[in-house]
């Protein structure tokens, strides 16, 4: 399962046929569909170059663990065990947070190139985000940048200071 994602996600970012990642990787584009199909399973050594032949690396990432720390009132806000990193066109897009983050504003579109716009992206999101939406949307190292200037609840800040604070910062690059 992992491997076909993989290998389509390589594929299409690359914005190859399956004929032409084939012809590249020098396997059958049959082969191909097969193991992005999940019908045939490729070895690390052949899925390695059907990935390099789209112009990507294998490579291993440290997996992010969160953990449920209560702040008050009964509720719980989720904490990585590290912080994430995002590539360079999601962590400065524009994003519209879905309804369950930004019920009071619906609609708006947040410019993650504007650095308040982005302050206030990871205040709402390390308020009230899951695991997928602190994944989706902050990024660890412009997290470090703003930590001082973000507005957040003393019982959120504590909960998130050990994974921010320079010493036991932990990016997943």
């Amino acid at each position: 399962m992992l491997t076909t994602s993989l290998l389509l996600r390589a594929r299409r970012a690359a914005g190859l046929s399956q004929g032409e990642l084939a012809l590249r990787a020098g396997t059958s584009r049959p082969t191909l569909s097969a193991y992005e199909h999940g019908r045939k399973s490729p070895s690390l050594a052949t899925a390695g170059r059907i990935v390099a032949a789209a112009g990507f690396d294998l490579g291993l990432m440290p997996r992010i663990v969160f953990t449920e720390h209560a702040v008050g009132r009964g509720r719980t806000i989720s904490v990585p065990s590290r912080l994430p990193r995002l590539d360079a066109a999601v962590a400065f897009a524009a994003v519209e947070l879905p309804l369950h983050l930004n019920w009071s504003d619906r609609g708006r579109i947040f410019d993650l190139r504007n650095r308040r716009q982005r302050a206030r992206v990871y205040e709402i999101v390390l308020r009230e985000g899951r695991p997928e939406d602190l994944l989706a949307y902050v990024d660890g190292l412009l997290l470090m940048d703003l930590w001082d200037e973000l507005v957040l609840p003393a019982d959120v800040r504590a909960a998130w200071s050990p994974v921010v604070a320079p010493e036991a910062v932990r990016v997943v690059a």
